[in-house]
């Protein structure tokens, strides 16, 4: 293969490439490549490599396609999307990303645990993931900006454990997908249980607090009201309460959440029912 010294975006289909050493080889002909997105649609594509010194933007889409194993080590990566749908557990190593800046992850069963502990120096994470615990001792000392989904089951688990570990945390953002159909009521897993211990973040540096789709169920309320009285610099907090799909009543919500206790006096608390009003 001829050497590209001055491509620096590239698209790939994996179902293009015989093996994995095909894939390499492209990519080792490419030296100051900075930009790659990779879909892999092909069922016979047991593994990949990524090692690109240079490579600063990397989307990758995995689907159910039965993959064993891939690896990833990109050192200058600014930012990262994974959407790893593989439901059979597979092999793969994902190398520290220093310089990471912002991070999508969403996977099925078996990715987080890899990923995060390679992801701690992202300052924008935003996460969907049915594995809802990822080990103790990681610290997201520059995470700024928190989007996580709620849709899963333990999902509050997940958001727990997030918390207690981004100390600097300024923008917690809840969602959930619109294509989960949630359960109206929630088992053991699936209620929220306050910590032992409110997280730091809140006590010193969370400023905003959004929540879309907000169905008003009593663990949802919950949550919410747990928020409020113990994030001490809270600034504002918005609610876009689902009326359309989940029929949430407008006044019941805004009585429930309007008269709970708040830990920060100068705390605006706006609630909207168009995700078109919500301001940045």
């Amino acid at each position: 293969m001829a050497c590209l010294p001055s491509l620096k975006d590239l698209q790939l289909d994996c179902v293009t490439y015989a093996d994995d050493a095909t894939l390499q080889r492209l990519l080792d002909i490419c030296p100051v490549i900075e930009e790659l997105d990779v879909h892999c649609d092909d069922y016979n594509l047991n593994a990949f490599t990524i090692i690109v010194s240079t490579l600063q933007c990397l989307p990758l889409f995995l689907p159910e396609i039965h993959i064993n194993r891939y690896v990833i080590d990109t050192p200058s990566l600014k930012f990262f999307y994974l959407d790893d749908w593989e439901y059979v557990e597979h092999d793969f190593e994902i190398k520290d990303m220093p310089k990471l800046s912002e991070a999508y992850v969403t996977d099925y069963f078996f990715a987080l645990k890899n990923v995060i502990k390679s992801i701690t120096s992202v300052k924008h994470l935003t996460i969907c993931s049915e594995d809802h615990v990822y080990g103790d001792g990681l610290v997201f000392n520059q995470l700024e900006r928190l989007t996580i989904c709620v849709c899963q089951k333990g999902s509050s688990n997940l958001l727990v454990q997030l918390l207690k570990d981004s100390p600097n945390l300024r923008v917690l953002q809840l969602f959930r997908r619109e294509d989960h159909e949630d359960e109206e009521e929630c088992s053991d897993m699936d209620c929220w249980n306050e910590p032992s211990h409110v997280p730091k973040c809140l006590l010193s540096s969370l400023q905003v607090f959004k929540w879309l789709r907000y169905f008003g169920r009593p663990q949802d309320r919950d949550l919410a009201v747990y928020i409020l009285k113990s994030a001490r610099c809270l600034k504002k907090a918005v609610i876009l309460a689902d009326s359309v799909e989940y029929d949430v009543p407008r006044i019941k919500m805004i009585k429930e959440l309007a008269l709970s206790t708040r830990a920060s006096s100068t705390c605006e608390l706006v609630f909207n029912e168009d995700e078109n009003h919500i301001e940045a």
